[in-house]
């Protein structure tokens, strides 16, 4: 079969393997008109707000100037957002922003490219529209372009936004920006090749994201000028060597391309190498009875891989940024602007504790991405058909949800009680109040997270929204305290209502009121799922 379809290809030159390309990405870009645009608003806005927040935190030469002299002695630092190039505002926006907008772009591009080629297949959609005529690789190719649509308009906006601090710089961060998310991009499509389940083709991807920052954190911790091997292997570091408003270097941009597109063409040589719905490493059947004999056992066997990555990920992440805090205080201590940041941020309970509680705020707003993928894997399993044949055994609707909820719910408690240690490992302070911050962050989680089960019980259809939600709440505690935007702005999330902790006071009204809305919200998406059909 396989030699007859590359007869195929090479006798009609390869025209009719993209049959129907155009077709796909329009319709591509139709069903994710509301997840793309979402994903390059957060990112774009957390780009363009940095230089008037920085502006207003370093707005002479002399505090640019010492700010880069104390970057390069504080290797903690540089791990987690790179070395500081340059002295001017467009040099600290790249530096301060640029890492953790790439991450973002990566994170779009590898969801666009999985949910259009395995997550079609896996649904068996993609079997359907191959009926018609649709050549071989015209998803594949539609799920590129529409990767590739989406971060060149990231590109475009971030260049346009950027330019009034210099077109060269602004130009050289949108490209290198884009490129990272095409490389993860093509990444996914091979990713999406190899393995047979599009939740498998995610985890694998972005681990190789999470390996290309640890690595570039490696190599960044080592030097102070991203000139170390580590950090020339990783992509990541490869946009920091863009060197944006530090005189550019434009021919690294060249590294992107020629990555993007050697590791396109793989994909496109495995998927002419394999059957429709059929994957290179297949999955393993598991057994039918014993520790799969219960919808909570199945539940748990699909999800304990999420589970044991973001657990890893957080614990990690709490070390290293305990393992910073010392350094971090130093850095803004004689910066009033810096200072007060923290303090909207992370309470009034003195600058140490202050940046401890901005940094557990953070990973509580990241809990929040788990917590929605955790409990949407119940849409996952509805539309692929799985759910079906579980249902139609000795197992309810609400049974069959509680499995999977227990391991949401349950596990965003998990995450945070690792994030805490690895926050107490890493600072080498008292394991109470750290851990006890890292619980007081659950409230807020599980409203986002009861809501995420609100729209997928009520209107299945809508679910993806709990995104919108969970990245509109990432945005407001992240970017909100640092533009000074009004309380009333920070009040819309649930994280704004939290107490500051560690510190002085522990306020539990608004704790148990968060987690009586979530219970609420819980309640009415099991109520919306035990009323409505199935596949609705």
């Amino acid at each position: 079969m396989t030699a007859v379809a590359s007869a195929f290809a090479v006798r009609d030159g390869g025209s009719r393997q993209l049959a129907g390309t155009g077709t796909l990405l329009r319709f591509a870009l139709r069903r994710d008109r509301v997840m793309i645009p979402l994903w390059i608003a957060v990112d774009a806005l957390m780009v363009l707000s940095m230089p008037n927040t920085l502006e207003g935190l370093y707005g002479t030469a002399a505090e640019r100037t010492g700010l880069v002299a104390q970057m390069s002695a504080n290797s903690s630092l540089r791990a987690m957002v790179g070395p500081l190039l340059g002295d001017s505002i467009g040099a600290l926006t790249a530096w301060r922003a640029g890492l953790y907008a790439a991450l973002l772009a990566g994170m779009m591009s590898l969801l666009v490219v999985v949910r259009h080629t395995r997550d079609e297949e896996e649904s068996g959609r993609q079997e359907l529209i191959s009926s018609a005529m649709v050549g071989r690789r015209a998803p594949l190719t539609a799920a590129l372009l529409a990767a590739a649509a989406a971060n060149a308009l990231l590109a475009l906006v971030i260049t346009v936004g950027l330019a009034g601090q210099g077109v060269a710089g602004a130009l050289a961060l949108g490209l290198g920006i884009g490129g990272v998310g095409m490389v993860f991009a093509t990444m996914a499509a091979i990713v999406a090749q190899l393995t047979e389940s599009a939740r498998l083709a995610r985890g694998l991807t972005g681990a190789v994201l999470g390996a290309a920052f640890v690595l570039r954190a490696a190599g960044d911790a080592g030097t102070n000028d991203g000139s170390s091997v580590p950090t020339w292997l990783s992509p990541l570091g490869w946009l920091e060597n863009t060197r944006a408003y530090a005189g550019e270097r434009w021919w690294v941009l060249l590294l992107f391309a020629a990555a993007a597109l050697l590791q396109g063409a793989v994909a496109y040589a495995l998927a002419g190498r394999r059957d429709l719905g059929m994957s290179f490493f297949t999955t393993r059947p598991g057994p039918a009875t014993g520790r799969l004999g219960s919808a909570a056992a199945l539940a748990w066997r699909l999800q304990r891989g999420g589970v044991l990555g973001w657990s890893v990920g957080f614990f990690v992440a709490g070390a290293v940024y305990g393992g910073m805090v010392d350094g971090a205080t130093d850095l803004v201590a004689d910066n009033d602007k810096a200072r007060e940041i923290f303090t909207r941020m992370g309470g009034q309970s003195g600058l140490t504790d202050a940046f401890l509680a901005a940094t557990v705020g953070m990973m509580g707003l990241v809990a929040a991405l788990y917590i929605v993928s955790s409990v949407l894997r119940l849409h996952g399993e509805e539309s692929s058909g799985r759910a079906e044949p579980v249902l139609a055994n000795a197992v309810g609707r609400l049974r069959w949800a509680a499995g999977h909820l227990v391991i949401a719910f349950g596990g965003s408690a998990l995450i945070m009680v690792l994030a805490g240690l690895g926050f107490a490992a890493g600072h080498g302070r008292g394991t109470g109040p750290i851990l006890g911050a890292c619980l007081a962050q659950l409230p807020a989680v599980w409203v986002i997270g009861g809501l995420a089960v609100l729209l997928y019980g009520v209107l299945p259809r809508g679910a993806v929204v709990a995104w919108g939600v969970a990245g509109a709440a990432l945005l407001i505690g992240w970017v909100g305290p640092a533009l000074d935007v009004p309380q009333i702005v920070l009040d819309l999330s649930p994280y704004g209502h939290l107490p500051k902790l560690p510190g002085p006071h522990m306020a539990w009204t608004p704790v148990l009121t968060l987690t009586g809305i979530a219970a609420v919200l819980v309640a009415g998406g099991l109520l919306g799922l035990r009323r409505r059909d199935m596949t609705a």
